[in-house]
């Protein structure tokens, strides 16, 4: 009987403690979550990163100039403050650069006007001004491969233009900017999730425009411009589906106009009157370097044991090319830069490594972060975790907007969801404190979750994103909240150092084998 009550008081005792070493590996370092918060509102270098990689270095497209020239500078920028192997990572085949090197857009006939318009990425060039009669299109005669056939002997020497109906008027009554309800906190849903199946049905929908793309250019069409969505309000959202590939045809020129623009030129047709644009895109074209090239960079462990193990947090630097893409997602990239910029500056000494990346092609597919995942962590073919799969604690991603972090997503990640509510205890009075089993998709983090790491996206309030900046040519440095995005960098540097220091590594969920929903895009 002794030996029985012994024993049970053992186990109690083993229990007690195992419970009192998870609890204090969870609560949070407050001490140095302060000198995180002011030494960012005392000394935060976000507006220089900001301009850098925004105002100074251009449009990132995949594989253009504008990428390497932001690319580069991280990279330097990085290896200035003191991080550990930085340096540019190829992950893959990317395929063809494309740069503008001149444009002009303007209506001629019925009189001079410029026009709001972007060539669409990897456009065709016009092999200079091209003037010619606009013939309006509805999108569903665009789409319509049998009236495409049948009226294409009207399409010669024609720029066409395909514009739906006007937008709504009560739409300018909606308000275009805001901040996360905290009903909507409170309730937050799946968001940007994407299954396979959908995937699938994407790349027919593309296929069918390249088809009507080549009969259109066999018509003897000047190029194709589109319209926008409604309420817009000038905003113009430029991006392609296509066209990158070293194979992909060269096709015919597409452009991307402003809605309001594309309604005036269809009044005007409707009401009798003809309209004439003159239009030269001249791009250059390479595939010299077909490669692609994440930025990565590190801050070394220094706990014996545990350096070995990583700590890994990022965002895509890759943006469309229409405007600087400062929501999309250089905010995301200078939040990242910033945190570790603050953790080495402090002289703070995390356990584990932590490694920034910066992401290249995420617009065309997650290519480098997936790239990234099938190189170090994970054999595709065989989904068989490599042996440094074993090593990632966690990866965080920051990829929706400017706005402040108001929480985290967890994936579903049960385990995981009472530690990052401690971590965001002293962190409420800034607005952050949601914490959700919910899912969220379409970045760099689901690269990672996928390959069975834990990976994890910030909530982050909406602000401007979905109706004005993303994607889009009003997309710049001046849509950039930097309050907001101070405050993301004293949330991101604060997890990851929580997460550097802590004696395990974070729960992970079952690795369940999947298909990655965005491969064969």
């Amino acid at each position: 009987m002794r030996s029985l009550i012994t024993t049970a008081l053992h186990s109690a005792i083993c229990l007690a403690l195992m419970s009192t070493v998870a609890m204090a590996q969870n609560e949070p370092d407050t001490a140095v979550f302060n000198r995180i918060k002011t030494a960012e509102l005392n000394s935060s270098q976000i507006p220089q990163i900001a301009h850098y990689l925004t105002d100074v270095s251009g449009p990132r497209l995949a594989n253009s100039q504008g990428y390497k020239r932001a690319a580069n500078w991280a990279v330097s920028t990085m290896k200035k403050w003191g991080l550990a192997n930085a340096g540019l990572e190829e992950w893959g085949e990317f395929g063809k650069q494309w740069d503008i090197d001149d444009f002009s857009i303007n209506m001629k006939v019925p009189y001079v006007a410029p026009l709001r318009a972007y060539p669409n990425p990897w456009s065709a060039n016009t092999k200079g001004v091209q003037q010619g009669k606009v013939q309006v299109l509805s999108p569903q005669q665009y789409t319509d491969t049998t009236y495409i056939a049948l009226h294409a002997s009207e399409f010669k020497g024609k720029w066409l233009l395909v514009a739906g109906n006007a937008p709504k008027s009560d739409s300018k009554f909606k308000p275009v900017a805001g901040r996360l309800a905290d009903t909507a906190l409170a309730n937050m849903k799946d968001t940007y999730m994407v299954k396979r199946e959908e995937i699938e049905g994407f790349v027919k929908y593309i296929d069918i425009y390249k088809k009507l793309d080549k009969m259109i250019e066999n018509s003897g069409a000047l190029g194709v411009i589109t319209a926008g969505r409604s309420n817009a309000d000038g905003a113009v959202f430029v991006q392609a589906y296509g066209g990158y590939r070293v194979n992909d045809p060269e096709g015919i020129p597409q452009l991307s106009m402003a809605v309001e623009d594309g309604q005036r030129i269809k009044r005007l047709i409707a009401s009798g009157h003809p309209v004439e644009v003159a239009i030269n895109i001249k791009s250059v074209t390479s595939t010299a370097d077909t490669k692609g090239y994440n930025v990565i960079a590190e801050i070394p462990g220094t706990d014996p044991k545990l350096k070995s193990e990583v700590v890994m947090l990022g965002g895509h630097l890759d943006s469309w090319q229409a405007a600087t893409g400062a929501t999309d997602n250089a905010a995301g990239c200078i939040v990242m830069m910033e945190a570790v910029r603050l953790l080495d500056s402090l002289g703070l000494k995390p356990k584990r490594t932590i490694r920034i990346a910066l992401w290249d092609g995420e617009e065309q597919g997650l290519y480098g972060s997936y790239g990234y995942v099938k190189k170090h962590f994970m054999d595709a073919a065989k989904f068989k975790a490599k042996p440094e799969q074993a090593k990632i604690s966690a990866y965080f991603n920051l990829d929706n907007g400017t706005g402040k972090i108001r929480g985290i997503f967890t994936q579903n990640n049960k385990d995981v969801a009472p530690i990052f509510t401690q971590w965001l205890k002293p962190f409420n009075s800034l607005c952050a404190s949601t914490v959700t089993l919910s899912n969220t998709g379409s970045t760099d983090h689901i690269s990672f979750d996928w390959a069975g790491i834990p990976a994890f996206q910030f909530i982050q309030d909406e602000i401007d994103y979905e109706t004005r900046t993303h994607h889009s040519n009003l997309d710049d440095y001046d849509h950039l909240q930097i309050d907001d995005l101070k405050q993301a960098a004293i949330i991101v540097a604060s997890f990851v150092y929580q997460t550097s220091i802590r004696t395990q590594m974070l729960p992970r969920k079952p690795l369940k084998k999947e298909t990655f929903v965005f491969e064969g895009l």
